[in-house]
């Protein structure tokens, strides 16, 4: 039976001090780990902070991704508001329609195509470790290191020429600011979009070997399609590994015997990145899903309509694996998400990371900290994690 529903609480903050899930939806995990929440907007729903619960919902066709009913828990609500308005967007949509669109690029994230871009992943981290070597200490990292080497590479699969590099950067930053204008989101969406559209025709009369020629190519899709589809890659592949790079190194300078570990030994790299995406789980605020049906789950009763948010920071963090250790090997991550809406690049980012976090430290043995982290201005208040600054020197 159906347990009788106790009273909401509002969504909690995750903690970047140190890095991790809030304090209260891991003491929710072992009480409860599905309750009731009010959203940012006041509105009535669940949150899900158990493993086999997420995993429920989130494999469960029962609960959809449709963009109207959700409420974002925290941060990001205009972008996310935004985004869902985009053609080919499929994050936001369900099968068959999410299936129509992804299967297009699935093929293009296989480990067989990864393996052959490892060589220029590490040469474009090579190139920007060479700039901060040059320039000399001391440096933001994020904006020398791990913020240029994802978009830098999702640029160049998406065909996106070396010039304009950085005012994609620009305004991705700006569609996503903490706080952001709807009318400065709203631009800066405008002209990533432009820009796009401008790309998918000039692929149309001169296609190469990026992945918009390849949409292109397909014939499947319309000209906006393309272009909501080639954001999405450009916004999920930027945001999701810069910022999981800058955190994972901020929680390393942190913690001087791990940092050192991985330093020392590269070898395990795998298996710390995968430790890295558990305990940080950087995407804490979702994903939301809406209930299309009743649904009991763990003793409660969702009802149609209710929306549910998936704490990916407290299932991860279950018995056991609630500390950081780099060298073990973690099972059970959520950090990509579960079930058909597994982030697409989720193959990508683990390459970059493995390859970025071994040639950052091993190249800068002294890497530290310049200023005491507390003082580290970190991404409160948003859908992803990170910081927006991370000044070092070595």
């Amino acid at each position: 039976m159906p347990q009788t529903m106790p009273s909401r609480a509002a969504f909690p903050q995750a903690r970047q001090d140190p890095p991790g899930p809030p304090p209260r939806s891991r003491q929710w995990r072992e009480e409860d780990p599905v309750r009731p929440l009010v959203y940012a907007d006041g509105r009535a729903g669940w949150l899900v902070t158990g493993a086999a619960a997420a995993r429920a919902v989130l494999a469960d066709p029962r609960f959809g991704a449709e963009p109207a009913r959700p409420h974002p828990p925290a941060g990001d609500r205009i972008t996310r508001r935004l985004l869902a308005e985009v053609p080919g967007f499929f994050r936001e949509k369900d099968p068959a329609e999410h299936t129509r669109l992804r299967r297009l690029v699935d093929g293009r994230f296989t480990p067989r195509h990864l393996r052959a871009l490892e060589p220029r992943i590490a040469e474009i981290a090579r190139d920007r470790l060479d700039a901060m070597a040059g320039a000399g200490p001391p440096a933001d990292l994020v904006r020398e290191f791990t913020l240029p080497v994802p978009s830098l590479v999702i640029c160049e699969l998406l065909g996106v020429p070396r010039a304009e590099h950085e005012r994609f950067q620009r305004c991705t930053a700006d569609l996503i600011a903490p706080s952001v204008p709807p009318e400065r989101a709203r631009a800066a969406l405008d002209e990533l979009m432009g820009m796009l559209r401008e790309l998918v025709v000039v692929r149309r009369a001169t296609p190469g070997d990026d992945l918009i020629s390849h949409l292109v190519a397909t014939r499947q899709l319309t000209k906006d399609e393309i272009t909501g589809m080639a954001m999405l890659l450009l916004v999920a592949g930027q945001e999701i590994t810069a910022n999981m790079l800058a955190l994972g190194v901020f929680t390393l300078l942190r913690d001087p015997a791990r940092l050192a570990a991985l330093r020392d030994d590269p070898s395990p790299a795998a298996h710390a990145v995968e430790e890295l995406l558990r305990h940080l789980t950087i995407v804490h605020a979702g994903p939301v899903r809406a209930a299309r049906e009743d649904v009991e789950l763990d003793g409660h009763l969702i009802r149609a309509g209710e929306t549910v948010t998936v704490s990916l920071a407290a299932a991860g963090h279950f018995t056991g694996q609630d500390g950081l250790d780099v060298l073990r090997r973690p099972s059970g991550q959520m950090g990509f998400g579960h079930g058909v809406h597994q982030g697409l690049g989720r193959q990508l980012a683990r390459t970059e990371m493995r390859i970025a976090y071994p040639m950052l430290l091993r190249r800068f043995h002294g890497l530290r900290l310049v200023t005491v982290p507390g003082q580290v201005p970190t991404r409160d208040g948003m859908a992803i994690l990170g910081v927006h600054a991370l000044p070092v020197a070595w």
